[in-house]
């Protein structure tokens, strides 16, 4: 029966990149509008490839090299043979995703705006359905490139036992995620600095300096602005929920091959595909959830949230009575434990969802108070959005809090204070299918998120090819509910993050004893007591190296994890800042030098702007992401084991809670400027316009570069500690 109900994972991964090109060929079915809006279309969509062609051949030079360091590694028997294989594959597939989403989304955005002309309800269909492409290529690709690998290493790794074949296995595929983290911070950190430059930019110059409307054609960076937000919102975050979606399957799939080994071999082979075959079932029911997304014409804000939320949580109902039906059918022990820690991780994406939303959305108080505060100056918007930010993160912290002790406790029987082998390796497994049931629905929840961006260009698209101001009207409405649904999408990610970040933790450690056993170590000393490494627990192995609070390089490992959250904001901050910069010289420079841009006789130099965003990104992305990089394995070689513990939990829970407060301060800035500009507190051109526009200024790299980046900072450094583990236990310094 395994091996039957197997082939239902390629079989979703199949349906999911049908439906996903079935909803491609529908859109570009859609008539893209007037000559000039496809000409302004054909400038974003030139402008979006040449910026992805110039990143990939920065991205595939440091594959090959971090490649070559895997083979050497595995020549001198430090890893598995495969795990250069797998980490290229990982990568290309992350890379692909986010190539796929930004092409629909850029053939999308002047047919969204030309929708709109008709109809509110025809803009979200052709916006949404757009955005569907990607999340179903995301989750398409994923399920695939796994089921790939089960099936490749299944064939040809042999091991003392089917067992321990399993154990290989799954450490094995988790080294595709460090691929596909590596590719995801790349494509976010770049395209993060590419969009926010240029957004930056446009506002600073053309709003407040010019006065000219957001995507006045008139505007030098206006192009740029626009490519960027499908290079960093659309490619970007593609890249980033791949990994999210890959890391969280595949940390459970070995914390199943962990725990379930002490039971039987078919109990074990059952836990690694029960993560899969959830999200497998989560692929159609998305699919479903899609096909209900509607609205009405004249829907406001919260009336469009209602339609995308109707969508979204009919599809989290659904996979939650489902997850109790496919562990029931696959006869997993605990199987009701584990279906109700599934729902766990479903009910703490929902309140994760539900608490950005009311941050960030101009429909609830927090946001409203922010656009207030902008009649006083900046200074009152910006302190006021850092307030509202900071105070956000208690409600997803203590979610994430409560979702980690009930899928503790219904994955172990509730036990919570046994710390046995059984209780502990079923209890993280427990929190490892929190993660995947999260993001079951990815196909559906990053519809909504990718539906922003394109919202947002067909916008852009309205304002510069001059069409009536009713358009405007209602893509600014779906424009604005695309800013709520990126945070929610945002939130998503970031609490998923932290549920995998401590399912990574335990997979560490997992590879921490193949890597022994690589060695020849076959025993390892506890105490008093010398115990096989082969049957050693998670508690034997944190007896073994010490992996207590009292140890100082566990300690130095926590102020290193943290300090790299900060040192990682601060580094793209400032990017964002020097490319920026630059833009807003540029822009005034055109402003100054060509004559008659002001009153429509001359037409700006997009192409100089869209080159210097370019330039900027690319130079800019290497050394933060490289970090991300060098800094784990420098702690394992340097503090051993336990500094790499220390490490990642200093950085998963900085990480988590300080990427919470960006991306919700951020989106609340950029709210609080729209409602400002609907008309409240004196509307556009007002001094309360102008300080919210400095608010979201600050903002953008919040939300758009440095907060979504750190949730795949987290996992990158835990990925990237697994596949170092053989390096680690070989040798370390202290």
């Amino acid at each position: 029966m395994v091996d039957i109900i197997f082939w239902l994972i390629p079989l979703a991964s199949v349906t999911a990149l049908i439906f996903a090109f079935y909803f491609y060929r529908q859109m570009k079915k859609k008539d893209e509008g007037t000559d000039l809006m496809k000409k302004i279309a054909g400038f974003v969509r030139e402008g979006a490839m040449s910026y992805l062609k110039q990143q990939y051949k920065v991205v595939t030079i440091v594959f090959i090299i971090l490649a070559l360091i895997f083979a050497a590694m595995a020549y001198f028997g430090l890893q598995n043979n495969w795990v250069p294989f797998a980490f290229l594959t990982g990568g290309f597939f992350s890379g692909l995703a986010g190539f796929l989403g930004m092409k629909t989304a850029t053939y999308a955005s002047a047919r969204t705006a030309h929708a709109a002309r008709s109809s509110l309800n025809q803009g979200l269909q052709v916006a949404f359905r757009s955005g569907a492409v990607m999340g179903l290529v995301v989750v398409g690709l994923a399920l695939l490139d796994i089921s790939l690998w089960y099936l490749i290493l299944n064939y040809f790794i042999d091991a003392a036992s089917p067992e321990q074949k399993n154990m290989i296995i799954t450490t094995t595929m988790l080294t595709f995620g460090m691929g596909a983290s590596t590719q995801a911070l790349f494509a976010r950190v770049g395209g993060g600095i590419y969009t926010k430059a240029a957004d930056v930019g446009a506002d600073l110059v053309g709003k407040v300096e010019a006065g000219i409307p957001e995507d006045d054609p008139r505007n030098p960076a206006t192009i740029a602005d626009n490519v960027g937000d499908n290079v960093g919102d659309v490619a970007g975050m593609g890249a980033d929920l791949y990994e999210s979606y890959c890391g969280s399957i595949l940390a459970s799939a070995a914390l199943g091959a962990a725990s379930y080994q002490i039971l039987s071999l078919e109990q074990q082979t059952k836990a690694i595909l029960a993560p899969m075959l959830i999200a497998a079932v989560g692929i159609f029911l998305s699919i479903i959830g899609i096909f209900l997304v509607k609205t009405k014409e004249n829907a406001g804000v919260k009336s469009l949230l209602r339609s995308l939320a109707f969508g979204t949580n009919i599809s989290a109902v659904l996979i939650a009575g489902a997850s109790f039906l496919v562990l029931y059918l696959l006869g997993i022990e605990n199987w009701l434990g584990l279906s109700l820690s599934v729902v766990v991780g479903l009910l703490v994406g929902i309140i994760i969802g539900q608490s950005a939303e009311y941050y960030t959305s101009q429909s609830y108080r927090p946001t409203k108070r922010i656009a207030e505060s902008g009649k006083t100056g900046p200074a009152t918007v910006i302190i006021s959005g850092l307030g509202t930010g900071m105070i956000s993160v208690a409600i997803p912290v203590l979610a994430v809090v409560c979702g980690v002790i009930f899928a503790f406790l219904f994955a172990s029987g509730f036990k919570l204070g046994t710390f046995d082998f059984e209780h502990i390796s079923s209890g993280l497994y427990g929190i490892g299918l929190a993660s995947v049931g999260m993001l079951s629905t990815l196909g559906i929840t990053l519809a909504t998120d990718a539906y922003g961006p394109i919202a947002d260009n067909a916008g852009g698209n309205a304002e510069m090819s001059g069409l009536e101001p009713e358009v405007r009207k209602r893509t600014d409405a779906l424009d604005s509910l695309g800013n709520t649904t990126a945070a929610t999408g945002k939130g998503f990610a970031i609490g998923s993050a932290a549920l995998t970040g401590l399912a990574l933790l335990a997979s560490y450690i997992e590879e921490v004893k193949i890597g022994l056993e690589r060695l020849g170590t076959t025993t390892i000393e506890v105490g008093d007591k010398i115990i096989q490494t082969a049957s050693a627990s998670f508690s034997d192995f944190m007896a073994y190296y010490e992996v207590h609070l009292m140890n100082p390089k566990v300690l130095v490992g926590m102020f290193i994890g943290s300090m790299m959250t900060y040192v990682f904001c601060g580094l793209t901050m400032n990017a964002v800042g020097r490319a920026a910069q630059k833009m807003v010289e540029e822009v005034r420079r055109q402003f100054r030098e060509i004559k008659g841009i002001m009153t429509g006789k001359a037409t700006p130099d997009y192409a100089r702007c869209v080159e210097i965003s370019t330039k900027g990104a690319q130079v800019e992305m290497l050394f933060p992401s490289l970090l991300a990089i060098i800094v784990p394995t420098l702690t394992g070689l340097i503090f051993g084991v336990a500094g790499v513990m220390g490490l990642l939990i200093g950085g998963l829970s900085t990480g988590f809670i300080t990427a919470i407060f960006m991306a919700n301060s951020g989106g609340a800035w950029d709210n609080a400027k729209k409602y400002v500009e609907e008309g409240n507190f004196g509307g556009k051109g007002s001094e309360a316009h102008k300080a919210t526009v400095v608010g979201d200024t600050v903002g953008d790299p919040f939300k758009d570069t440095s907060g979504p980046s750190l949730n795949i900072l987290i996992k990158l450094m835990s990925m990237v500690s697994i596949v170092m583990a053989g390096l680690t236990v070989a040798w370390s310094l202290l």
